[in-house]
């Protein structure tokens, strides 16, 4: 198991703390705070998709169920994988294909709640094959021997770049991918450093602020109902804290809900965690936040893993999904 989480965490950036709340451990149903009060460790990426979870934090839809959240932001959901597997988080938040591989190597994740889904429509998704200004890139078939930024290797950009070269009529086996942070990406693009980047919001909406172009909707080219995302905890923590994964559950789905119905609350609540300039939140494309995951997405991103490698043993969804 030391291995496994050795080999998920590589590649991942220090995950550092953020100023959200206490970082007091929660224990297990039965070791709460005074106040009736259960404070909760949650790993986190500073990305639109979570801003759900800020929102119900700041509307207390957490806290009226007796939990205080403390937020922790890494680069991407794999970094957060061991921290949640060995202890050091009870909840993360990761893209399934994270999720996917974990489990194809045995380690006990469980997905609890939905995250982010795309939005379904070419153009106009939250995520994309983006390139600079004046870049002669025009499809995704021409990174074809480009270098495409992606925040973390052998994971969900990877598998969504390559499905997209492939949907175009390209080679995916000729694309190289160079890992760094998403806010990152727009530097690395107007640079030079990279020709492309599978990027999420808001630092999509920072490199299109300095006139670059989407080239492909890449999760929509996997599945156009995608669920990108989820919330996961560890199989131990699950079995040993019922009460608080039940009210974690119902708070993130209210909150989802609430962000789903009110986009200028989520908008407002984005600048909270990210380094996006208030003047481009207006042009922030927002994910979708239904209550459910759709399976068949997440069936069709497995299958994209086994034919790309990522997995050695197709993963068993029925032992990871709710």
């Amino acid at each position: 198991m030391r291995r496994l989480l050795i080999g998920l965490a590589a590649g991942a950036v220090f995950v550092a703390a953020t100023a959200c709340g206490s970082s007091d451990s929660s224990g297990s149903d039965g070791g709460k705070s005074s106040g009736g009060t259960t404070t909760v460790k949650a790993g986190v990426i500073p990305i639109v998709d979570l801003a759900p979870l800020y929102l119900g934090q700041s509307k207390g839809f957490y806290g009226k169920r007796g939990i205080k959240l403390s937020l922790t932001s890494a680069q991407g959901g794999a970094a957060l994988v061991p921290g949640v597997v060995s202890g050091q988080f009870d909840f993360g938040f990761s893209n399934m294909t994270s999720l996917l591989v974990a489990q194809s190597k045995g380690v006990p994740v469980k997905a609890v709640a939905n995250g982010a889904a795309s939005t379904g429509k070419q153009g106009a998704d939250f995520a994309a094959l983006a390139v600079k200004k004046g870049s002669p890139l025009k499809s995704a078939k021409d990174v074809e021997g480009k270098k495409v930024a992606a925040n973390t290797l052998n994971n969900i950009c990877d598998t969504s770049v390559k499905e997209s070269v492939r949907k175009d009529g390209g080679d995916p086996s000729k694309v190289e991918f160079v890992e760094m942070p998403f806010d990152q990406m727009p530097a690395a693009l107007a640079n030079g450093q990279v020709d492309a980047a599978c990027v999420v919001e808001p630092a999509l909406a920072t490199i299109k602020s300095q006139g670059g172009t989407s080239i492909a909707s890449l999760f929509v080219d996997v599945s156009p109902d995608l669920t990108v995302a989820m919330y996961f905890t560890s199989q131990q923590y699950a079995q040993k804290n019922p009460e608080t994964l039940k009210k974690f559950q119902e708070a993130t789905a209210e909150s989802l809900a609430y962000a789903d119905s009110h986009p200028d609350e989520a908008r407002e609540i984005i600048a909270t965690y990210t380094k996006i300039p208030k003047n481009l939140l207006e042009t922030l494309t927002l994910p979708r936040w239904p209550a459910e995951p759709n399976r068949a997405s997440i069936e069709r991103l497995s299958e994209l893993g086994v034919q790309d490698g990522l997995f050695k043993t197709a993963p068993d969804l029925d032992k990871l999904l709710p």
